[in-house]
């Protein structure tokens, strides 16, 4: 009789990543010891080490002498760059935040959004677009996509009713964001959406973030004119 194959070490922290994303060992969670996982999933405990060593590495879990491995309180990393809640952001301008979902659809991920992942092959998505509003006018245009593998919950989550922006930045845990900016002209439905002249020079925040090597999501936000970027250190 042959032996079942034993997990690799990626299998492990994929296993071990899966249950942190589903909330099974949620922020602040002691998980079990590195022998009790190892019984657990028929693999060896220096399996398990190399698997938590990534993790760690990924800001998952932390490894504490003596004390266990746990799933961080707040395991989002800050180094370089806070994601904002665009209706903070609004309110602590002084001004009436508004909120308006234009669609939300699942769809197969596009080139376009396969490279910002880094991936090789198209998977299925929540593609939402959405029109957050500054006292009534056009405050920034999203143009979201949400990888279902990683975040499945959020087809229970009434976007009509709440951001995607905000609901992921309280509930999302990330490990990596990649942050970019350019500039486009107005044209279309970027400029009907924001009521501004077409032609108008508009600047797009681009920002995609991951949990270890898995994405969550990548959203354009185009912003109408005169808004201005603030960056704490």
């Amino acid at each position: 009789m042959t032996a079942e194959p034993r997990l690799s070490w990626t299998e492990v922290r994929d296993t071990i990543r899966a249950r942190i994303l589903a909330r099974h060992y949620a922020p602040g969670d002691k998980l079990p010891r590195d022998e009790d996982l190892a019984r657990n999933l028929g693999c060896a405990r220096a399996t398990v080490h190399r698997a938590m060593q990534d993790l760690a590495a990924a800001g998952l879990v932390e490894r504490r002498r003596r004390g266990g491995t746990h799933v961080p309180n707040d395991p989002v990393t800050r180094a370089t760059f806070d994601i904002p809640v665009t209706r903070r952001e609004v309110e602590a301008r002084g001004s009436l935040y508004g909120y308006r979902l234009i669609s939300r659809a699942i769809a197969e991920s596009p080139p376009a959004v396969m490279a910002r992942f880094g991936l090789q092959d198209p998977s299925p998505m929540l593609h939402v677009r959405a029109l957050h509003l500054a006292d009534r006018r056009p405050y920034i245009l999203e143009d979201r996509w949400i990888d279902l593998a990683t975040t499945p919950e959020i087809l229970e989550v009434d976007l009509a009713q709440h951001s995607a922006n905000e609901w992921l930045v309280h509930h999302k845990p990330y490990s990596r964001v990649d942050v970019r900016f350019h500039a486009v002209n107005a044209e279309g439905e970027i400029a009907r959406h924001l009521d501004t002249p077409r032609g108008s020079a508009l600047l797009v925040l681009e920002r995609t973030t991951w949990i270890g090597s898995a994405p969550i999501t990548t959203v354009q936000s185009v912003a109408a004119p005169g808004y201005e970027v603030a960056a704490q250190s």
